[in-house]
């Protein structure tokens, strides 16, 4: 039994054999463009299955915590840049000045969406309050962004964009939930009846999410941009923020006295970054001959808040079974 607990479960083996396939097998042209569609499709119909599972009232219930609503734009705009210029002593040594200004700009950026509602509900946080929190912290992000790339970088950027990304964000994500809500009086029953499917919409979508980002880091030429010793120091740098971004979330969300269902949506929508926000972000923002190493230490934060989180909210989801095992104490 003690030996099982240290194995990782089915969907952490899953994972690990996604990043595997996208690294030998990685998505490319017409493929690539199918996978896409295919991803977009899952996360739509993840937030219209949770339109449709929501009521209105849990929904404004959501909106209205406004404590944990500002502790998690605190963390995502506040703590991180905080962390990277605390870390600058180490990180810029060891990454050189190209590189750790990547990590500052990894810390600029917004947090998640889909991937950070997939796992607060796979690991049955406050879901309401999730897609409140991430939704508002992304388009917040299009903003505070380039204000925290010109304080941290001293780069200014075109926010031209601006309005594109809000567009693209509620096609993609608020469109569908509205859907979804429209149908509640039609199939909310239906839907809540059989919620326990709405598990594998969630890991799906985290499996899509990771297979097209990392077959398109690959293709980009992750593993030939850098030698292994830098990409290993890179790497280092990425699990050092992210295992302080991940214990200082979960200290404060403690230390305020939220419930654990709110901690585990503050723990997994305050400590993760967004990919699909910051690259097209950064072609706004920096020259093109200088994208490719600024946006690395995002890929690979990326790639590894996936893989931790998952292993996080597969441990939340099991707590009742696990006996309230240490990690959610």
């Amino acid at each position: 039994m003690f030996l099982r607990r240290l194995l990782p479960d089915n969907f952490t083996l899953t994972l690990l054999a996604v990043v595997l396939a996208a690294t030998l097998l990685p998505a490319r042209g017409q493929a690539a463009t199918i996978f896409e569609w295919i991803t977009n499709l899952a996360i739509a119909l993840l937030f219209f299955m949770h339109g449709a599972k929501l009521s209105r009232q849990t929904i404004l219930a959501g909106a209205g915590h406004w404590r944990l609503h500002l502790l998690v734009f605190a963390c995502t705009f506040v703590l991180f840049p905080l962390l990277g210029l605390a870390l600058r002593p180490l990180l810029e040594p060891l990454l050189g000045t190209e590189l750790f200004m990547g990590m500052l700009y990894l810390c600029a950026l917004p947090a998640t969406v889909q991937s950070a509602i997939a796992f607060t509900s796979l690991a049955r946080g406050n879901i309401p309050a999730a897609i409140c929190s991430a939704a508002a912290s992304s388009l917040l992000g299009i903003f505070v962004t380039p204000l925290l790339v010109a304080l941290l970088m001293g780069v200014e950027g075109d926010n031209g964009s601006t309005l594109d990304a809000i567009g693209k964000i509620s096609l993609q994500l608020l469109l569908p939930f509205v859907l979804g809500q429209i149908a509640q009086r039609w199939i909310g029953g239906w839907v809540n009846q059989n919620k326990s499917w709405l598990k594998y919409v969630d890991q799906s979508s985290i499996l899509l999410v990771v297979y097209t980002a990392f077959s398109a880091a690959v293709i980009g030429g992750l593993w030939q941009q850098v030698p292994l010793t830098t990409l290993l120091a890179v790497t280092f740098a990425c699990c050092l923020l992210l295992a302080l971004a991940l214990l200082l979330t979960h200290l404060l969300g403690k230390w305020l006295g939220f419930s654990l269902e709110d901690r585990i949506t503050i723990l997994f929508c305050g400590s993760k970054k967004s990919l699909a926000t910051g690259v097209p972000m950064a072609q706004v923002l920096f020259a093109s001959s200088s994208i490719g190493m600024l946006i690395l230490p995002l890929m690979l934060f990326h790639q590894i808040q996936l893989m931790v989180c998952a292993v996080l909210a597969q441990r939340y989801a099991k707590r009742e079974d696990a006996s309230q095992i240490a990690v959610v104490r």
